[in-house]
């Protein structure tokens, strides 16, 4: 393993301290995503530079063409798809109602993604809530469950899944954390449906509830041709790998067949584009923006993060991280205040740099246990601030252009997830990890 000077991690640093410290101090520049590629650029290209002058350009290409491509690529396809399906009509916001479709999107979290489950319920989720006055906690909870925890079993559903997944992990191995889902989703869903039916009943002016009552419509589903492109994106990843298809990674073998999932991938995502009427995107409010904040910033996240993962491999033993708590918390609170797939990347490549008893079940070059303790710690504690997870900040935004006052960035941790999530995780740890 090469060894890269300290100083080559500071480009790393201040990108994502971009992330988290751009929006609060520079929110109008920053949300031009032109500034973001510019910054990204900016740091990039040096830190290419520096890898390809000492003979690193190797690890550089890596992280370019076998992560980043793929992961964007997953992303847009799943953003594309999901863009194109609309639900119409409303509902009454009962507590029971609420409740069914927070635990429908806790499903298709883990099939669609984070990202997907969240922009495809959370304007229909706003419609049905529009008459009360008091959904502010709906919309909180819709971020944890939907927007983060959710999506723990398959490497679809959140970012940091199919990272590691692209490092090895089976497709089915994820569904091994199928306890801890049903307990977060379990607890979350029961405390919001008993919170949701007292503000209900003894919060809500009659009138909201009489007008909510009255102006019920029929739901019906619009672009439902994109339900088969969903489950083919499932069949894609889940069939069309390495490990499915060994040829995938044979040395030598042509870009057709190395880049065989992306290219179905990218197939599907344009056949969404040629047979989805406008009409049902533009009535989404679908816009390019978004996924190509998402491709602007990790561009810079990938290539500066190559000298982090280099360093931390040959560094490992020296960071003291050793237990499966260790790597939960420690993935967990950088997860909630960086961005959780390069922190997920990151732990993983400490976890490969340790020594290993020879009985241990390895999964992707690391124990089992370590791997298990990474991806909960990413996945559940993206939920802890705005910025721990991609869709946090889109549904905040998405509930704001519709009125509703959402807390600030310390006022969503000191209101919700430092008093509700943080014990329940650490609750998690205790019987799991």
């Amino acid at each position: 393993m090469p060894q890269v000077e300290l100083w080559a991690l500071i480009p790393f640093a201040i990108m994502l301290l971009s992330i988290a410290v751009m929006p609060l101090v520079a929110g109008k520049w920053w949300e031009n995503n032109l500034h973001k590629l510019y910054v990204a650029l900016a740091l990039s290209i040096p830190t290419g530079y520096y890898l390809i002058t000492n003979g690193m350009g190797e690890y550089l290409e890596h992280q370019m063409l076998k992560d980043y491509l793929p992961f964007i690529i997953l992303l847009g396809t799943l953003f594309i798809v999901t863009g194109g399906i609309r639900i119409n009509g409303d509902v009454q916001a009962r507590p029971r109602n609420n409740t069914f479709i927070m635990a429908i999107g806790y499903v298709l979290a883990s099939l669609i993604g984070t990202t997907g489950a969240a922009m495809l319920l959370i304007r229909p989720l706003l419609e049905f809530n529009k008459q009360r006055e008091h959904k502010v906690h709906t919309i909180l909870v819709f971020i944890a469950l939907v927007a983060n925890c959710g999506g723990i079993l398959t490497p679809l559903g959140d970012p940091p899944l199919f990272l590691l997944y692209l490092r090895g992990a089976e497709f089915s191995w994820f569904m091994n954390m199928l306890p801890e889902w049903l307990v977060v989703g379990g607890v979350i869903l029961f405390g919001y449906y008993w919170v949701d039916k007292y503000i209900y009943y003894h919060k809500e002016h009659i009138a909201n509830v009489m007008a909510d009552f009255r102006e019920k419509t029929p739901v019906y589903l619009k672009g439902r041709i994109n339900i088969i492109y969903l489950i083919c994106i499932i069949l894609t990843v889940a069939y069309v790998n390495p490990s499915q298809m060994p040829q995938m990674a044979e040395e030598g073998a042509p870009l057709r067949v190395t880049a065989m999932r992306e290219i179905i991938l990218i197939i599907i995502a344009l056949f969404s584009i040629l047979t989805t009427r406008r009409g049902i995107r533009e009535a989404n409010h679908f816009s390019w923006e978004p996924i190509t904040e998402v491709a602007f910033v990790f561009i810079g996240i990938f290539a500066t993060m190559t000298p982090a993962l280099i360093f931390l491999n040959a560094n490992a033993a020296a960071l003291g991280l050793q237990t499966p708590a260790q790597f939960f918390y420690g993935a967990g609170f950088l997860s909630a205040f960086l961005d959780n797939s390069p922190t997920a990347v990151a732990f993983h490549t400490v976890a490969q740099g340790l020594p290993h008893a020879a009985d241990a079940v390895m999964v992707a070059g690391v124990p089992q246990d370590i791997l298990r303790a990474i991806s909960l710690g990413s996945v559940f504690f993206g939920a802890m601030t705005y910025i721990g997870n991609g869709p946090n900040f889109m549904v905040k935004a998405i509930a704001e252009q519709e009125g509703v006052k959402m807390p600030s960035f310390f006022g969503y941790m000191f209101r919700f997830s430092l008093i509700i999530l943080l014990p329940l995780y650490i609750i998690i740890q205790m019987i799991f990890i």
